[in-house]
């Protein structure tokens, strides 16, 4: 696959923030990933769609190693972990990579027995060694730019999934990453919340951040994003600018893939 460059306006590093090359995943005899290159540059929004199964979520979680791929490389700002062959990165590596790297689940994935405000400051405190004070008041900046600081001694069981996936975005900004994944954001949510949790992402990208969304919501992916990755059956069927992806796929499984979302 071709690089897609930054639209004119953006500035980005020649060096890409995360690429893949040849990256591969299997489940038993299942190859999931069948040897996906990929680049993000800095600055960059990255909407990954397709159907379910077709490798998008498997992918990015291998990205951060929630996931081990089986084989291939990825590369985070120069910093390059292979796998396979033999060859398997040093887990200070892995470790060096996710504490560059925010994560936001479908399932929000908070802890249920904490409050808002101790659910954002306990890996700041405990993983990355920030003071506590300093990871508090971090915390309450974090409700203030997701529109939820009154939260903050709720507990998740009390918001609404709307407002439970709006503290997990705090929660992953907390720990001031360089890129931001997100795992279809708004799939676990009720129509009407949708909206509140894609305005945060919006404003996230007009901060300038580095993201990748795994997402079915067309519209985010046209009206915000610089890049439309489009994968197929464990592979990159095709990649572009939003106005050429989403308008005059190449594809037949894309322009099949529209038509149902649509």
């Amino acid at each position: 696959m071709s690089v897609i460059d930054l639209p004119a306006g953006k500035s980005a590093s020649a060096v890409p923030t995360i690429e893949s090359r040849d990256l591969r995943k299997n489940f038993g005899a299942v190859e999931v990933l069948k040897g996906v290159s990929f680049k993000a540059y800095e600055h960059q929004v990255v909407s990954i769609i397709g159907a379910s199964g077709s490798g998008k979520s498997t992918f990015l979680r291998c990205l951060n190693f929630l996931e081990t791929p089986t084989s291939g490389e990825i590369d985070f700002k120069g910093q390059s972990l292979e796998i396979g062959g033999g060859k398997a990165p040093a887990q200070s590596d892995v470790e060096r990579l996710r504490r560059r790297t925010g994560m936001v689940f479908q399932q929000f994935n908070l802890w249920s027995h904490w409050t808002v405000l101790e659910n954002i400051i306990k890996v700041p405190v405990h993983v990355h060694g920030v003071p506590r004070q300093q990871a508090v008041e971090k915390a309450m900046e974090l409700l203030a730019k997701v529109g939820l600081q009154e939260k903050v001694n709720a507990y998740p069981t009390s918001l609404s999934g709307g407002q439970q996936q709006r503290v997990a975005i705090a929660r992953a900004l907390a720990v001031e990453p360089e890129l931001l994944l997100f795992d279809e954001p708004t799939s676990a949510l009720d129509p009407e919340l949708v909206g509140e949790v894609l305005a945060v992402i919006r404003s996230l990208a007009k901060e300038g951040r580095t993201m990748l969304v795994v997402t079915h919501e067309m519209s985010f992916a046209r009206e915000v994003c610089d890049k439309v990755v489009f994968f197929h059956d464990g592979r990159i069927e095709e990649e572009g600018p939003p106005a050429e992806v989403l308008r005059q796929p190449r594809s037949p499984r894309l322009g099949a893939f529209l038509k149902s979302v649509r």
